[in-house]
């Protein structure tokens, strides 16, 4: 019998009152404002504007979990499609499923209009949000704690995680608590990102492959712990291979990007120092300064013609008395 286990909650769903709201769906909120705080405030220290963040965040969320769940529906599509099973089902996010690999994805195709939209280049908006990211994956892993699923095998140690349901029809029982190894790991990436882009001043999406590159390696050996059903290829689960693929990708985009692209890029917002007001009334100092020049300028000529003019009368004055002079003398001397 085990001394210490982690119990599962008694109920997937928490009340806010007389309102229900599922624990999986109320992690992944909270994932989110954490994700578009700490964005914001990386953002604004880029040189950036405070709300853009989450302006942006209104197209990369909801692409981004509809990217997720296309992506665990696809992979997973016997679920929801095959004999005895509802398809109606594969609709019902509240109740889990959501591929990571998808919602990064879509979300970035999410971002990139809302990006374009507000005029700032992507891969500077992917660095400044990329911890926070992670930390939404780590606060976003104990919607599986609730629901009581993708658990890896069966232990006894002091950390193991009681299932008392399982959905798959597994014996109730104790297992590796995978949902906490990963949600330990991705504060951990989040933490590598913060250091090795204050360190290094990665720029132009370096920090974002990064954050990419070390969750892969975290969720390589985590997902070989886990006994849920999913698909193998040669032995590994397809997750497992994706992890691979992606995490070469992450690595050779920064290989390649430091070399093209050295340094950190400077984020240049309309009104990002001081807000709109602000920069309307430096724009209207610099246009009075200007016209002040002009002014200048055009005085500046007028002032030298002014003096030569004078210079020249002056000097035709003396010469006409000179001419007088000689005159009077001359008649003296007839």
């Amino acid at each position: 019998m085990e001394l210490a286990y982690i119990p599962s909650p008694s109920s997937g769903v928490l009340y806010l009152g007389p309102v229900p709201l599922r624990g999986y769906a109320f992690c992944i909120i909270i994932g989110v404002f954490v994700a578009v705080w700490l964005g914001n405030k990386r953002w604004v220290a880029r040189g950036g504007r405070a709300g853009t963040v989450a302006d942006i965040a209104v197209w990369a969320v909801p692409f981004g979990l509809i990217g997720g769940r296309l992506y665990h529906v696809i992979t997973d599509y016997q679920l929801y499609f095959s004999e005895g099973r509802d398809w109606v089902d594969s609709f019902k996010i509240w109740e889990g499923g959501l591929g990571i690999w998808g919602a990064i994805a879509l979300g970035a195709l999410g971002a990139w209009i809302g990006c374009r939209r507000r005029g700032i280049p992507l891969p500077a908006y992917a660095d400044a949000i990329a911890p926070g990211i992670a930390l939404a994956q780590a606060i976003g892993r104990w919607g599986n704690w609730f629901n009581q699923e993708l658990y890896g095998r069966p232990t006894d140690l002091p950390w193991a995680l009681e299932i008392t349901s399982s959905a798959d029809g597994r014996e109730p029982g104790t297992y590796h608590p995978t949902f906490l190894y990963e949600s330990l790991w991705c504060v951990g990436v989040a933490l590598l990102v913060i250091w090795a882009d204050r360190r290094f001043e990665l720029g132009h999406g370096r920090a974002f492959a990064l954050y990419v590159a070390g969750y892969c390696a975290g969720r390589f050996w985590i997902e070989y712990m886990r006994v849920d059903e999913a698909h193998h290829i040669l032995g590994l689960r397809l997750n497992n291979w994706t992890a691979v693929l992606v995490f070469l990708l992450a690595v050779l985009y920064m290989v390649l990007s430091a070399r093209k692209r050295p340094g950190r890029e400077d984020v240049v917002e309309p009104g990002a120092s001081g807000g709109e007001d602000g920069s309307e009334a430096e724009a209207e100092a610099g246009s009075d300064g200007a016209e002040a020049a002009e002014k200048d300028e055009e005085s500046a000529p007028s002032l030298k013609k002014d003096s030569s003019d004078s210079g020249g009368s002056e000097g035709s004055e003396s010469k006409d008395k000179d001419e007088d002079k000689d005159g009077a003398g001359s008649a003296k001397k007839g």
